[in-house]
Order: structure tokens, then C-alpha cells, then sequence
């Protein structure tokens, strides 16, 4: 193995400062987006959250979280929301396991499961709700967080920050 090199990886090898335990280059840095919105309609988009990698940036989505806030006190179940869709979204491809669902997989407020989803080169990360049939029990609000890391790729150009 070479002198700094973690393990080979083919998009992320070549850094002399990667972590020996992970590969992820010590330069990396998180991100952190959430947003509320007014719930949307049948046949309505609401974006919730959104990153966008900077060109020649990789990164890993890490955690996200969901709100549902009821139009009523008591008339939803906090786990799923019938007639809406969640969607986490990179280059408006939805994001395998996390394809269109109605579950509540990760309550906001609560400690969420990590995920660890890859994010390809210069991916625009977004986390939306659709309204998809008369809702049975409408919601008043919806949010969304998106937290990951993302670090410069060296098989787009070279060391970052060279001088």
C-alpha cells in the first residue's frame, strides 16, 4: 500500500490526507439544510430541502429527517401520510432505497438512522413531498432535513487548494 493511501477507491484514492479508518480526504466538510413549507395539494411539488455539490465534489448523504404536522389535532398517525409521497432526489433521480413512499422513515426531532448515500459528482441533493391523491387526512405543514459530508474528488482535477 502506498504511503497515505488508505485503500484504493477509485473515485476518492490518491490523498495524502484521508483518514486510514474511513478514506474520506481530512478536507471534507458537512452540510446542514431544513426547510417547513405549507403541505401541497394534489398534483403539487413542495422541495423541502436542496444541496448542491459544488463541480468536482463528492459526498454522502447522512442522516434526514421528516415532519408531518396534521391540519387536525389527532387525526394522523405520526408514521404515515396517505395521499403524499417523500422523495429524496439527486439530479431529480429518486434515490434507491429511498424511493417515493408515504412512511414517516425518519421523524424529525428524533434520532434519525444513518444512511450513508452516495452522492455522485456535482449532485443537486433534494428532499421533496408530493401531493398525489385527495388526502383522507390532510397536513398543515411538511419539512425536511438533509445532512451529509462532501469533499473535493481528486480524479476531477488534482490536489484541491494547490498553491
Amino acid at each position: 500500500m502506498i504511503a497515505g493511501h488508505a485503500r484504493h477507491a477509485s473515485c476518492d484514492a490518491g490523498y495524502l490526507n484521508a483518514c486510514q479508518v474511513c478514506g474520506i480526504p481530512a478536507d471534507a466538510n458537512y452540510f446542514d439544510v431544513a426547510g417547513i413549507k405549507p403541505a401541497p395539494r394534489p398534483g403539487e411539488q413542495v422541495e423541502l430541502a436542496r444541496y448542491e455539490l459544488h463541480p468536482q465534489y463528492c459526498g454522502a448523504l447522512l442522516f434526514f429527517a421528516q415532519l408531518a404536522e396534521p391540519d387536525r389535532a389527532g387525526s394522523l398517525e405520526s408514521f404515515r401520510t396517505p395521499g403524499y409521497q417523500w422523495m429524496i432526489l439527486c439530479n431529480d433521480q429518486p434515490r434507491d432505497p429511498y424511493l417515493p413512499t408515504d412512511l414517516i422513515l425518519n421523524p424529525w426531532g428524533q434520532n434519525a438512522f444513518p444512511v450513508h448515500l452516495r452522492l455522485e459528482e456535482g449532485c443537486v441533493a433534494r428532499f421533496v413531498v408530493r401531493g398525489v391523491s385527495p388526502q383522507p387526512n390532510a397536513l398543515r405543514n411538511v419539512g425536511g432535513r438533509l445532512v451529509g459530508r462532501y469533499w473535493y474528488n481528486v480524479a476531477y482535477g488534482g490536489a484541491p487548494n494547490r498553491l
